[in-house]
């Protein structure tokens, strides 16, 4: 059996070729980075080389200061929500949502099992993430549970705002139970100075994390009052590496599979002013990553059926979006401010494998397990200012409204013939050519409505607000599903339901334009928030009799959250923070159980499937800090403490990290700067169980500590800056809790350990 096979899959969707890859348009962007990069210093020769006094760089805003930078989204705005801009993700060399983890933001973690973000210990589809606006749906399927909810590129990023807790939901909506991370694209105006008709922003470099080559370039230009801008951007890379060191085939080891991934992304906007007071915008975007991994795990050994070389796993996303917005602002007029976005987005997830087995049912296997997602929406909201006697208010009055489209498909190939007996039994756990669950219809409608009240010459606001969400999951009979293996023999029922989101709160500034610490604010809030059970957990469907049965639930209630927060916010970006205490109870919660044991139809494995069983609790401390000690000098920190129980079972959650902080140092001037920092972690003993099915991994306590430095060569002359960064610098073996599976695990831990030292080069340009 040769190792250069390749595997064809031919299904629903045609013929897919395993190793392919859409080279042409990355190499057509990294060539774009690349002449970017090298006109850059000619059309800067044309711009005038002097500063006005407003453009001078201000020496503390080169040091990342939490919370600093452009102001968050009015929706999201509250004492629980940091905001970082392009230029502090850039300083602190921020590319994923580990980088944001490990260098930023404590308490927060990126679980690579299911591709989502962790907040407040929940993660999955009890976390939403938006990307301008626009819902990031959390797409999952019986037979695979990880979606694309990080399907972005950093670099194509303005600003991030990530906010902790359930609070989202009264303007969000579903999703936002354990917080909610809402990226903004770059702006044509982000990137062209004032006076100035054209920007260019154009970064390269490598990370040794992953072995990747990277490369980002936006360009703007200003025609009358029609802004344009087009961004791309490519990463090339390799696995992910750990500490470990085995380097066998099988259960024993521990070096990471070798994997091969492509990335890119392209970003189209024009924005068109009417007048100072309306604005159009059309918005075009495309990011896709392609991954191919060799697997030398326990799926494949030496004499088994999976041998090494003859087993590739891969997964691609393609994500797709063209939306349409409108902008008013008119302070004093009957609206003060007026959003509107109308969209289309389409996210398509491929699970890959491409295989030959040597023993049983010899010969090629190959799968293709395709969700796709196309969805419609429209998101608008306005925003009134007026005033009531001795009280002023900002009313926000928003509405949400979307319909969309899942269907799911298996394709394969492989050896297997009818009937499935004898060398042909293991067939029986194969079922391909099909589709697990019915397509299904989904509908969705949101209105919410928040006045932020202020009184005392604004020095108290209490600021209600509410949401309502009506959703609906309408299943559709496809010939696919109907001829599946498991087809229950007819079209199981719509679901639908509705949820109230209220919140409430209370600010109050005790402190104002203070001595040392500026402003003090106390502040408090009580929100409630819901989470619709997806479409896998409601409709997904995979086994046979004869094996196990897998089944979704269309009586599933949809999971809830009731919370409060209560702190206090002080100072400013010179010497300023903030401590919240936060407890929230959970209802509903939709988890996996063994519905019926082994045996009977299902010898293998029995019945499992989602139910409503569960009640959580969850609390903690946050806390950031930063301050301006000196000239030039700056410290920062970040601290969190999270504790959550199974209040039905009296057990812990094995979602919830350990206690973390991150401490970090920094100098900075125009022309260079330095930061130290250290990010820590104690020990995880509390966890669900310490064997079974239900195990959850007891991490020990690490410190790992990272130096940065950056250098603007000529700054009087060009935006050039070489920025170089060691991570982990001591080479410490560490675990990231949430990160590791949870159960008996396949291979030994050092298997999950994260990357030992790590250095990351970027050189950027911009004008």
């Amino acid at each position: 059996m040769p190792n250069d096979f390749a595997v064809k899959v031919v299904g629903k969707y045609g013929v897919r070729a395993m190793g392919d890859y859409s080279g042409r348009l990355r190499y057509g962007v990294a060539l774009g980075t690349l002449v970017l990069a090298m006109a850059a210093p000619a059309v800067a020769q044309q711009q005038p080389a002097q500063r006005t006094a407003s453009e001078q760089p201000v020496t503390l805003d080169a040091i990342v200061v939490q919370g600093e930078g452009k102001v968050a989204d009015p929706l999201l705005e509250g004492p629980t929500t940091t905001t970082v801009s392009r230029e502090q993700l850039d300083r602190a060399q921020v590319q994923s949502i580990t980088d944001l983890a490990n260098r930023v933001e404590a308490g927060i973690s990126f679980n690579r099992n299911n591709n989502s973000i962790n907040i407040r210990g929940l993660d999955g589809p009890r976390v939403l993430t938006t990307i301008d606006g626009i819902r990031l749906p959390f797409l999952t399927d019986t037979r695979i549970d990880k979606s694309s909810t990080n399907a972005f590129d950093f670099d194509s990023l303005s600003t991030l705002d990530l906010l902790r807790g359930g609070s989202g939901a009264s303007v969000l909506g579903s999703g936002a139970l354990g917080g909610v991370l809402a990226v903004r694209t770059l702006d044509p105006e982000d990137l062209i100075k004032p006076g100035r008709q054209f920007g260019v922003l154009a970064k390269t470099g490598y990370d040794s994390t992953d072995r990747a080559w990277f490369g980002s370039a936006a360009a703007a230009a200003r025609m009358n009052n029609t802004w344009f801008m087009l961004q791309g951007g490519f990463r090339d890379g390799h696995e992910t590496g750990n500490r470990g060191n085995v380097n066998s085939f099988g259960a024993t080891r521990t070096e990471p599979n070798p994997a091969d991934f492509t990335q890119y992304n392209v970003l189209g906007k024009v924005h068109h002013y009417v007048d100072e007071v309306h604005r159009f915008g059309i918005t075009g975007e495309l990011f896709k990553r392609d991954e191919r991994i060799q697997t030398r795990s326990a799926t494949v050994s030496p004499t088994g059926n999976f041998r090494p070389g003859a087993y590739v796993q891969g997964e691609d996303v393609e994500r797709k979006r063209v939306s349409l917005s409108y902008d008013y602002k008119f302070p004093g007029g009957f609206l003060d401010e007026a959003h509107a976005q109308l969209y289309w987005q389409n996210i398509k997830r491929n699970m890959l494998t491409s295989a030959y087995r040597f023993t049983s049912v010899v010969g090629p296997y190959g799968r293709d397990n395709e969700t796709e997602q196309d969805g419609y929406g429209f998101n608008g909201h306005v925003i009134k200012n007026f005033q009531t006697g001795i009280a002023t208010h900002r009313f926000t009055l928003g509405t949400e409204l979307r319909a969309t489209t899942l269907t799911q498909y298996s394709a394969g190939v492989d050896n297997c013939r009818r009937p499935y007996t004898g060398i042909y039994t293991a067939c029986n756990n194969l079922h391909t050519n099909q589709s697990d669950q019915p397509d299904v219809d989904g509908r969705a409608l949101g209105i919410y409505a928040h006045d932020e009240i202020g009184m005392l010459d604004n020095r108290l606001r209490i600021t209600p607000g509410v949401r309502f969400d009506w959703y609906e999951e309408k299943p559709q009979e496809t010939g696919t599903y109907s001829s599946s293996a498991a087809y229950p023999g007819s079209l199981p029922r719509s679901s639908s339901d509705s949820a109230w989101s209220p919140r409430v709160r209370l600010e109050y500034d005790i402190l104002k334009n203070a001595p040392v610490v500026k402003d003090v604010t106390l502040f408090a809030q009580w929100a409630k928030g819901f989470r619709a059970p997806t479409a896998s957990e409601l409709y997904g469907r995979f086994g046979a009799v004869g094996t196990y049965l897998r089944v979704g639930n269309p009586d599933l209630q949809p999971e809830t959250s009731n919370g409060i927060d209560v702190g206090v916010r002080f100072g400013d970006k010179a010497f300023g923070g903030s401590l919240t205490y936060f407890n929230t109870r959970y209802r509903n919660f939709i988890e996996t159980v063994q519905i019926a044991p082994p045996g009977g139809l299902y010898p293998q494995g029995g019945i499992q499937g989602p139910q409503n069983i569960a009640r959580a609790e969850i609390s903690g401390v946050e806390a950031n800090m930063q301050y301006a000690f000196a000239q030039n000098w700056l410290v920062r920190g970040s601290f969190s403490y999270i504790r959550g129980r199974n209040e039905t079972n009296h057990t812990y959650l094995n979602s919830i990290p350990p206690m973390q902080g991150i401490i970090a140092v920094a100098y900075g001037t125009d022309v260079w700067g330095a930061e130290v920092s250290t990010k820590l972690a104690s020990r995880r003993d509390h966890v669900a169980a310490t064997t079974g099915t239900n195990t959850g991994f007891q991490a020990p306590g690490y410190a790992i500590f990272n130096a940065m430095a950056w250098w603007r060569p000529i700054p009087q002359i060009a935006d050039l800056e070489l920025q170089v960064g060691v991570y982990n610098i001591f080479d410490r073996k560490y675990w990231d809790a949430v990160t590791v599976p949870t159960g008996v695990l396949a291979q030994p831990r050092d298997y999950y350990s994260e990357p030992g030292r790590t250095v990351k080069a970027t050189l950027k340009y911009q004008f």
